[in-house]
């Protein structure tokens, strides 16, 4: 695991966060996007911004717990190496690419997969990885289990884990790619 990747719209840049946003912002900029309807988050559904803050909070509360050190109060997010998949979601989807090295992996967490279907009631799977945060040694040891979804499950036909996802609860590395970008 040498590099995390962010993917975007081009259009717009890396990093934007509907989580920095207050909430009525936050979904006006979602209805917004969801009225063009040329991009995945355009078929997000009712209620997802609250969802999406209760798991941020409940990954932020299962990381801390494990001795994890999040800065921000809700992440970044970036996955686990290249997913053409990802890029996939926007018009003109880009993506940056971040050596693990710049991070302070205390300041990192990890999903195998999505947070969305890691928490849902919905998949009743029994994989091991549902419901659970990983710290970066953790992830580790889930890989060299497991490998990397995006290599196994590519097309999504073995469950919804499709990339790893990392939650990065620190600007700092960022701060050159966040500079100038208006929040």
């Amino acid at each position: 695991m040498e590099m995390l990747y962010h993917y975007y719209e081009k259009a717009l840049g890396p990093f934007r966060n509907l989580s920095d946003l207050p909430a009525a912002e936050a979904e006006e900029v979602l209805g917004a996007i969801r009225r063009e309807k040329e991009v995945m988050a355009s078929r997000r559904p009712e209620g997802y911004l609250e969802r999406r803050r209760e798991l941020e909070q409940l990954a932020r509360d299962m990381f801390t717990a494990k001795g994890g050190k999040p800065v921000r109060t809700a992440p970044h997010y970036m996955v686990v190496g290249e997913c053409d998949w990802l890029k996939s979601w926007y018009a003109e989807g880009e993506s940056v690419k971040i050596p693990l090295a710049c991070f302070d992996t205390g300041t990192l967490s990890f999903s195998y997969g999505d947070l969305f279907p890691t928490f849902s009631s919905r998949v009743q799977d029994g994989r091991e990885y549902r419901g659970q945060v990983y710290t970066y040694y953790e992830i580790l040891q889930l890989i060299e289990k497991y490998g990397l979804p995006q290599i196994w499950n590519k097309d999504g036909t073995g469950g919804p884990e499709r990339y790893i996802e990392v939650q990065v609860w620190d600007d700092g590395p960022l701060k050159s790619l966040l500079e100038g970008i208006d929040n």
